[in-house]
């Protein structure tokens, strides 16, 4: 009881030294971000500054909170489990080191979902300026210079003109689109494009509407399935985390003195450590699953 009362002591001195803005918050998040700054891979880098620009990054201060309950989420239910605080702190520090893997998660989920975004914005335009202009390069060209597009769909549709006029054709810049993004409506609008430069004009309007209906068809399913999957995301978790608290359950049914008795068992700890580390990566798998198959396509 009294290591309890100890970890209720020190999260509500964090806490109120986070609502006061005094130095230990300040400390965290300056260490935090060196860290990040330091060892962070170039590619997330960028994806968590567009996710920064976006406005849906974590502020400081929720981080703080975020790390307040894994720590103590993660020693509360080991102690449930072991009743040892030594190996309560071990399993507090790895739950802590897996926070900024479910932040790269995160942003990698969010910069998937806003390239798609940006994609059929892209697709969805050229198609409309293409029936004006009847020309894909300049069809290009009115996509980007309206402004419809964000950086980085934006600098390589730039890309694309380039390639267009220094080439004289484009194969070159179908193909590098198609490698950049590897989206079905991408590939299906470059192919169309591709075959009407190569046969020459024709009526392309009933084509090119059909096309249109198609990729919305595609968007409101992509959406319907975001919605889903986030409901199923806070079922699965909900799930995961009374899988941790079984453990309550079983000792309330033997009684937490024969519970005491069985820990002198070193099988049973160890049972006990796979089924935490067990749990722990089914909970993970899933995490992952959600934030990286986000069912653009």
């Amino acid at each position: 009881m009294e290591i309890f009362i100890i970890a209720f002591l020190v999260l509500f001195i964090i806490l109120y030294r986070i609502k006061k803005g005094e130095s230990l918050y300040k400390f965290v998040v300056t260490q935090s971000s060196n860290l990040y700054n330091k060892y962070a891979p170039y590619s997330f880098k960028m994806v968590r500054d567009k996710v920064k620009e976006l406005g849906q990054d974590y502020t400081k201060k929720q981080y703080l909170i975020q790390l307040i309950i894994f720590a103590g989420g993660g020693f509360i239910i080991s102690y449930l489990y072991f009743y040892n605080p030594i190996v309560s702190i071990i399993y507090t520090v790895i739950v802590v080191a897996l926070i900024p893997y479910l932040t790269y998660l995160r942003c990698k989920r969010i910069y998937s979902e806003f390239i798609f975004e940006q994609i059929q914005v892209y697709v969805t335009n050229t198609i409309m300026e293409f029936q004006t202009t009847q020309s894909f390069v300049k069809a290009l060209e009115g996509v980007y210079s309206s402004g419809v597009l964000q950086d980085p769909v934006s600098q390589d549709v730039k890309k694309m003109i380039d390639l267009a006029y220094q080439n004289g054709d484009i194969d070159e810049s179908i193909k590098y689109m198609n490698e950049k993004y590897s989206f079905y409506m991408t590939k299906n609008m470059h192919q169309l494009f591709l075959q009407i430069t190569k046969e020459g004009s024709r009526d392309t309007t009933e084509v090119l509407e059909n096309m249109l209906q198609d990729i919305d068809l595609l968007v409101e399913g992509v959406y319907r399935d975001r919605v889903d999957r986030q409901n199923f995301h806070r079922q699965f978790i909900q799930y995961g985390l009374m899988l941790y608290l079984l453990i309550m359950l079983i000792q309330y049914l033997l009684g937490v003195n024969t519970y005491l008795q069985m820990l002198e068992n070193p099988i049973v700890v160890i049972c006990l450590h796979l089924i935490v580390i067990f749990n722990s990566y089914f909970l993970l798998s899933g995490e992952k699953y959600y934030n990286e198959n986000v069912g653009a396509e």
